[in-house]
């Protein structure tokens, strides 16, 4: 089968794969394919009673999760995806689906339960092609390969377990590292247990993209009705939007959306400021003249901002206006989970500073003088902020974002063998109680400057917990206080590479064999596969700081170079991505 002619038929097509996955993106990025990452927000708990073999209930996720994605992105992202990819693996012994493990206990039994035994790897795979002419077309397939595990002895079960891989992967193993050494045989498509079966997929492209008399294979097995009518769509029918018909003519989309972006972010921006989403939530339905007399402004500004808003999905009912559920919750500034205090921050502090983005490319510099008026090193040294208004907003933007992704970096790893953690540089501490939370074993010191601990008292939660605690130091002249787990989340991507190492060589000195290292970062993807929220952010670093964004081999590489070693990356699909490594 040639791949070429199949991955050419995709070039200039919106390719997003609705996954987090760090095994397919590699997979298919292997193969030439250029696509983005959208990791789908579907909450996998359709009811497995209901399907009467293992890999409809696989396909049915898959599908769920691409259409959650298709459907999402031209609201929230502002592009129309041409083709989404959704894919479900799961691991089945004795018709019983297994899944990821909840703890360390729960992995010993699934990986007993495996243990000499022959036991089926099922991945469902949904292909939705976006804009065709009677709507959404969904292909969808599955693979099944059987794997084999040797007899385990309970010293390798427990030695497997205590390397911490089996805790994101279904059926408690990764086949493509460590879990490799328990299987004595497979059969079928090696790739389809790590994740992906990509010859069936590019079989599937084949039959929907090439004419049979541009490729000898005609017939594929499994081929479904959906398959088939895509097969006998011509060529010019399945080309994509309709920029890329008839020789390129028309308009540009993809280019469209980029030169909106910036006017989409501005609106959400004056929306905040103006707290029209804390108006509305007082009083849905409220008539124009109403709001715009409690947000003080114009009859007519108000009106065409809340129209502009409906079409960026944040408003519902054109006209009156009515918070959408996302709007309620992140964009209310009561709100547990409110990114508020964050946007204000892009708003006051990253616009003016990408204003001058053309200088620091330029320059390769940051642009803390030209926006501001003078330059800067770490945000809390040096005299910048002043404890006033503009310190509490960037706190406030921290303990959003801290808010929101917390949990998806404390859930990232299994920290259970950790029992004193410091977070360095912890802000307000919202991240900490995130820890505690997913921990319940866990005592956590949040460690930063005074300046920042002095005002923790307006972040505090309700109800507070002694396994949080405050300790007022700088992290580059103090001794750091003793624990197990070191935690920097945002603290290295915003220091020069002169302080990242001054910093990790302190953190490995403080370090004994067997501590760990918990760098929660934007980790960018050499590929550039991705989605673009992680070369954005690398942008923003270089307008705003000295430091910058690292791929996970540029991290890698650092935290080898200071003594720690066997590194695992968890792209979260939030906010930050989380790095753990641990001390030889």
């Amino acid at each position: 089968m040639v791949l070429i002619p199949v991955i050419s038929k995709l070039n200039g097509k919106r390719v997003v794969l609705a996954s987090a996955s760090p095994r397919r993106l590699e997979i298919l990025t292997n193969i030439g394919l250029q696509f983005e990452v959208v990791p789908s927000w579907f909450k996998e708990t359709l009811d497995k009673t209901l399907f009467k073999a293992p890999y409809e209930y696989a396909v049915e996720t898959a599908k769920q999760k691409a259409l959650e994605v298709a459907q999402r992105m031209p609201l929230k992202h502002l592009k129309t995806p041409d083709i989404v990819i959704g894919a479900d693996t799961v691991v089945t012994v004795d018709g019983v689906i297994l899944e990821k493990p909840i703890d360390k206990q729960d992995a010993y039994q699934m990986l007993s339960r495996l243990s000499g035994k022959e036991h089926s790897v099922f991945t469902g795979v949904a292909i939705l092609l976006c804009n065709e002419r009677e709507g959404e077309l969904t292909v969808d397939f599955y693979e099944e390969t059987k794997v084999k595990f040797a007899e385990l002895s309970e010293e390798m079960l427990w030695e497997y377990i205590n390397s911490g891989e089996p805790m994101d992967k279904a059926g408690g193993y990764g086949i493509q590292a460590l879990g490799g050494m328990l299987v004595e045989y497979v059969h079928g498509d090696f790739l389809n247990v790590v994740g992906f079966p990509l010859n069936h997929f590019c079989k599937q492209l084949s039959a929907i993209y090439i004419k049979p008399s541009e490729s000898p294979t005609h017939k594929i097995k499994g081929e479904d009705s959906a398959v088939s009518a895509a097969s006998r769509t011509s060529e010019q029918d399945m080309v994509g939007p309709s920029y890329t018909k008839s020789n390129n003519e028309g308009l540009p989309h993809n280019i469209v959306d980029l030169l909106d972006g910036f006017k989409a972010s501005k609106t959400l921006f004056t929306a905040c400021r103006l707290k029209v989403f804390d108006v509305l939530r007082a009083s849905e339905g409220l008539r124009v003249k109403v709001a715009a007399e409690r947000i003080g402004a114009s009859v007519t500004g108000t009106e065409r901002l809340l129209d502009a808003a409906v079409s960026l999905g944040l408003l519902h009912k054109l006209g009156q206006g009515e918070n959408t559920e996302h709007a309620s919750q992140f964009l209310v500034t009561d709100s547990p989970l409110s990114l508020h205090g964050y946007i204000l921050h892009c708003n006051n502090v990253v616009w003016p500073l990408f204003t001058h983005l053309e200088s620091a490319v330029r320059e390769g510099t940051n642009q803390q003088e030209r926006a501001f008026g003078k330059k800067t090193g770490y945000l809390f040294q040096d005299g910048y902020f002043k404890k006033d208004e503009v310190e509490m907003q960037f706190l406030n933007a921290m303990h959003s974002t801290a808010k929101v992704t917390g949990r998806a970096v404390a859930t990232a790893f299994d920290l259970s063998g950790f029992k004193t953690a410091c977070d360095v540089g912890g802000c307000t501490g919202a991240m900490a109680y995130e820890f505690i939370i997913a921990h319940p074993g866990l005592s956590v010191i949040v460690f930063d400057l005074p300046t920042v601990i002095e005002m923790r008292s307006h972040f505090l939660p309700g109800e507070q917990n002694d396994s949080v605690s405050f300790v007022a130091g700088d992290f580059f002249k103090d001794d750091l206080p003793k624990a197990d787990l070191y935690i920097l989340a945002r603290i290295l991507h915003d220091c020069s590479d002169e302080k990242v190492d001054e910093l990790l060589s302190k953190l490995s000195k403080a370090c004994t064999t067997g501590c760990a290292v918990l760098l929660a970062e934007t980790v960018l993807d050499e590929a550039k596969t991705r989605a673009s929220r992680a070369y954005m952010q690398s942008l923003n670093m270089l307008v705003q700081t000295e430091g910058r964004e690292r791929s996970s081999a540029q991290y890698k590489q650092l935290l080898e170079s200071h003594g720690f070693s066997r590194m695992r990356v968890c792209h979260t699909g939030n906010f930050l991505d989380a790095i753990l490594a641990y001390k030889q």
